[in-house]
């Protein structure tokens, strides 16, 4: 069987490299796409979901930004399985600083300057937003393109999606991308933040293995 898997916002597959899967997995990460000038959030979900064969049955796992990737896919391409790591089921779940950007409109109005490698407080922000205690937390920061990181953020900001109780949500109850009170998981991954994927490799394995079979 085929899984398909989306990492997090600017991660490449090194954040889930420690993660181990099933024998008869086979296991084909869909790296980020740099979005086209203008380009609609449907057009980008389509190009990310013309990488996935589906003539045949799959999972799909996403991570963080991912996980909202991985299920936009799977309304055009129908997934056996959809988890989701550290990421939210619908737009209700939603934290109030995403919120804000919702309303006030303020990723739209930063230049995309703002998001350029060179800018120390863009990455001063991302590095406290993800894990404030892990100093390797840039390691797993590649893909650094200004323009996507704008327009991910802001495509976050703007997502309406209504619950799919099909898909399944691993959370950890540290995280303050995506706060665990504002959902409601189907597993718990405890004294973690929002990149236990990589932290906490392990016991996300061992749950992911009785999924993925």
């Amino acid at each position: 069987m085929k899984l398909y898997i989306v990492s997090g916002l600017g991660a490449d597959y090194t954040v889930l490299e420690r993660l181990h899967f099933n024998t008869g997995i086979e296991v084909i990460f869909l790296n980020w796409l740099i979005p086209e000038t203008n380009e609609s959030f449907s057009r980008y979900v389509q190009r990310m979901a013309d990488r996935v064969d589906a003539s045949e049955p799959f999972y799909l796992l996403g991570y963080s930004f991912g996980g909202i990737i991985v299920q936009e896919i799977n309304r055009l391409k129908h997934a056996r399985k959809v988890v989701i790591l550290g990421s939210i089921k619908s737009h209700h779940e939603k934290s109030k600083l995403i919120r804000a950007g919702e309303l006030t409109r303020i990723p739209k109005m930063l230049p995309t300057g703002f998001f350029n490698e060179r800018s120390t407080v863009a990455y001063s922000f991302f590095r406290k937003l993800f894990d404030p205690k892990n100093p390797k937390i840039l390691q797993y920061f590649r893909v650094r393109d200004p323009y996507y990181l704008k327009w991910s953020i802001d495509k976050i900001c703007d997502w309406k999606y209504d619950e799919d109780q099909e898909v399944i949500q691993i959370m950890a109850d540290r995280d303050i991308v995506f706060p665990l009170k504002n959902s409601h998981p189907d597993y718990i991954i405890h004294n973690a933040t929002h990149l236990f994927p990589a932290t906490k490799s392990g016991e996300v394995s061992a749950i992911l293995n009785r999924i993925f079979v």
